[in-house]
């Protein structure tokens, strides 16, 4: 089984640096033209199906990359869906840090379901398409959670997820493992992840 979970296409939201969360903001022209570079480069390799986050602009980006591919789009799944801010959502992120210094912001999701909500959903979509390579279309903070899940890091040590960016996981021996993060090869991310953290599922 093999997964590319792609980070959907730019909002105003994104454009104007304001949390988003579930706010469900539609893509802008920006974005749309970058879901369309991206099924570009993914045109390299074979793909089954895509699927998605039931949010407006995830599901907007797996249309125009699947129509793009020639790639069915198929179900939405719960469990992509971006991770809650509550109160902070459409806040400007340069003033999260004067208002909720320690981002505890009112309703928010905590940041330990994250990672494995978003194992879940990997694990729903490899019983629905099992044996397939499939395009998953999600949010920044799930696809960090769950690499983070995966690999046994924390997820502050990721790098930063750019719009329209995939990054590649793979079910083999048992395990799901971290093959690249935003298009860059794993192994030459992992010595800026720190040390795993005791108790985290580990890829190795």
């Amino acid at each position: 089984m093999h997964i590319a979970l792609i980070r959907h296409g730019q909002t105003d939201w994104n454009l104007q640096g304001r949390m988003q969360g579930r706010s469900d903001i539609p893509l802008n022209e920006t974005g749309r033209e970058q879901a369309r570079v991206a099924a570009s480069a993914l045109s390299s390799e074979p793909w089954d199906a895509i699927v998605s986050s039931p949010l407006v602009r995830a599901r907007e980006t797996a249309q125009l990359i699947g129509s793009a591919l020639g790639v069915p789009l198929a179900a939405t799944y719960d469990e992509l869906i971006e991770q809650e801010f509550g109160e902070a959502e459409g806040v400007l992120v340069a003033d999260l840090d004067a208002r909720w210094p320690d981002r505890d912001f009112a309703g928010k999701e905590p940041d330990e379901r994250v990672g494995p909500r978003g194992i879940r959903a990997l694990e729903r979509i490899s019983v629905d398409l099992p044996d397939s390579r499939v395009l998953v279309v999600t949010h920044a903070m799930v696809i960090r959670h769950t690499l983070a899940a995966i690999s046994g890091h924390a997820e502050r040590r990721y790098p930063k997820l750019e719009n329209a960016s995939s990054s590649h996981v793979r079910f083999t021996d048992a395990s799901w493992r971290v093959i690249t993060v935003g298009g860059v090869d794993f192994a030459d991310v992992l010595p800026g992840l720190g040390d795993p953290i005791t108790g985290m599922r580990l890829a190795s």
